[in-house]
């Protein structure tokens, strides 16, 4: 029995390289403003997972820094 080649695992990041890579010539208008509103809903997310982690690391420094 012939072995089925290992799926290649993408990189971390990987997909926003490529899509930095794209011709944005062969979009039409509107294909360009909906790429817009995934792309500053993908900016939305990232920026509160920002918040979830600095909220976690004040916790945690609020819990284990020295008391004066």
């Amino acid at each position: 029995m012939a072995e089925e080649p290992a799926d290649v695992r993408r990189g971390r990041g990987q997909a926003l390289i490529d899509l930095g890579r794209e011709d944005l010539e062969l979009f039409g208008v509107s294909e360009l403003e909906e790429r817009i509103e995934g792309l500053q809903a993908e900016i939305a997310r990232c920026r509160a997972q920002i918040d979830r982690k600095r909220a976690g690391l004040a916790a945690a420094d609020a819990l284990f820094s020295k008391r004066d």
